[in-house]
């Protein structure tokens, strides 16, 4: 009877799928060290970006934002060809049966975030316009604020990526390509969004389901926070009139 029991075990445990972690969110580190444990907390900056990314879409529903996402999403699936192509295993030194994906050529974190930290360069000075109040902020002053705003993205990008290889989920060399693939793959989409789909942004928030989806087109707007609370002050100074003209009466 126990035998039987004990087979029907065995052949319940055969038929079981096999449990597998989510290769973002998967992050060890030495018991003890409390560098590695700093470390493993930022290399988990990429999960991070992307919730925030979804956040921002699901709530500003701004069209650059959401090809940006976009874009963040070929990037990985480049990282994942790249990887099943190249077919280089981690360091030897990791436990490969707990780990998502054996193969670490490129490193995707390092993709990731260096992917996330050029299209921000990229984006803060081409793009982005902090000046309001009719240009009264110094020039000089504006550049500065850029320059540390993307010179912050760089030290997030590199401490990323010496976690990888500190918590010896990559190696340098991993790290190092998976960075230059990001950076390159960066600038193309920037390129590809800058040069031909932001001219189609007008076309595309006229179709009626970016209507319904309320889907708006923040380009022309030098800064979009300072217009969005310029209207909403005035739409409730002007309110505020209104109710106290009816009150009046």
């Amino acid at each position: 009877m126990s035998d039987s029991m004990n087979n029907l075990s065995d052949n319940i445990a055969d038929n079981q799928p096999e449990w597998v972690p989510l290769s973002l969110t998967l992050v060890e580190y030495p018991q003890g060290d409390w560098l590695g444990k700093c470390l493993a907390m930022i290399s988990l900056l990429p999960f991070a970006i992307g919730s925030g990314f979804v956040t921002l879409i699901l709530f500003r529903k701004d069209l650059h934002t959401i090809v940006f996402f976009f874009g963040t999403l070929l990037n990985e699936v480049l990282n994942v060809a790249l990887k099943h192509a190249i077919c280089e295993p981690r360091p030897l030194l990791r436990n490969v049966n707990n780990l998502y994906n054996e193969y670490g050529m490129p490193s995707s974190h390092s993709q990731f975030i260096w992917f996330f930290a050029s299209y921000m360069a990229y984006f803060i000075f081409l793009r982005l316009h902090l000046h309001s109040r009719n240009d009264s902020i110094d020039p000089s002053k504006e550049y500065i604020g850029k320059s540390v705003v993307a010179l912050g993205c760089i030290v997030l990008a590199l401490v990323v990526s010496y976690s990888r290889i500190y918590l010896q989920y990559h190696t340098w060399r991993q790290v190092t390509y998976g960075a230059f693939t990001g950076i390159f793959f960066g600038s193309f989409w920037f390129g590809i969004v800058h040069i031909f789909l932001t001219p189609l942004f007008p076309i595309v928030v006229s179709w009626k389901i970016a209507e319904f989806l309320l889907i708006r087109d923040t380009t022309l707007i030098p800064n979009i926070l300072w217009f969005e609370y310029t209207i909403i002050r005035k739409e409730s100074q002007l309110r505020s009139r209104k109710l106290a003209s009816m009150k009046s009466q």
